[in-house]
């Protein structure tokens, strides 16, 4: 018998995936290879690979990752443990519900890019306003997954956990946050989605030092070049794409011990 098991079946990379965008380059590469378009705008393949060999053979790119990474990673965990702080806070006290839950709910529906001039105004353009307004971008939808998983917990639960004589703080880390976990665990996932795009975003409009994978799209704008334009999003992609693997393989790890669907 072959192996379906969930575990394998996840592990097994599906090929098919590959066949847009290898489709894609083939018929990049045969438009401009055909002067079917303007190649000053339309850039033929081989340019962005000559492009990415000198970028990645600089120390100064794989700095910028590095600072990225630092800066993504700082304000999503700032934005995460606020967040779930205050989706339970507000999940398990009416009076808190009543307090912080209309402000939270019109502070965002702000945009995020809204609060740029006013981050940069207080604290400049630096690392610090970055992180902060990554953490903002990773608080919302880590409060709104926790705030749904908290809310989701029966009523019946509750009931027996106090006829156990559990006290308040048992009745939340062994019941609410176990039976939350799964909605918790998906919020972080969203809010870490939400970190890396505000990440880019930032070293994008909050240039400031000039390093950070953000910073390689503003450089080809500035300079128009458009093959710096196309790795740079390129890059940004695949290290996206990775996080979202690695986040992946964690939520499932973090749930195993849920049973599996039928």
């Amino acid at each position: 018998m072959s192996d379906t098991s969930p575990t394998t079946q996840a592990s097994r990379f599906d090929w098919r995936g590959l066949v847009l965008p290898i489709g894609f380059v083939l018929v990049w590469y045969a438009v401009t290879a055909l002067n079917l378009v303007n190649t000053r705008l339309i850039v033929p393949p081989q340019g962005v690979l000559t492009t990415a060999a000198r970028e990645l053979a600089e120390p100064s790119y794989y700095l910028g990752i590095a600072l990225s990474l630092w800066r993504d990673l700082s304000g999503f965990a700032i934005g995460a443990l606020i967040g779930v702080a205050v989706g339970a806070l507000i999940g398990t006290s009416r009076l808190a519900d009543k307090l912080l839950g209309p402000t939270f709910h019109t502070a965002r529906q702000i945009s995020l890019f809204a609060w740029l001039p006013l981050l940069s105004a207080i604290v400049g353009t630096g690392d610090l306003s970055k992180v902060i307004f990554i953490a903002f971008s990773a608080f919302y939808p880590v409060v709104l997954g926790t705030l749904e998983g908290v809310r989701g917990v029966s009523l019946a639960h509750a009931e027996v956990a106090r006829v156990y004589g559990f006290t308040r703080s048992q009745l939340f880390f062994k019941l609410v946050l176990p039976a939350a976990s799964p909605q918790i665990i998906g919020g972080l996932r969203l809010g870490l989605i939400y970190a890396w795009l505000a990440t880019i975003g930032a070293e994008y409009l909050l240039v400031n030092d000039g390093h950070g994978i953000g910073n390689i799209v503003f450089k080809g704008r500035m300079a128009f070049n458009i093959e710096l334009i196309l790795f740079g999003l390129i890059s940004i992609g695949l290290v996206g794409n990775v996080f979202n693997r690695l986040a992946d393989k964690a939520e499932r790890r973090l749930l195993r011990w849920r049973p599996a669907p039928t």
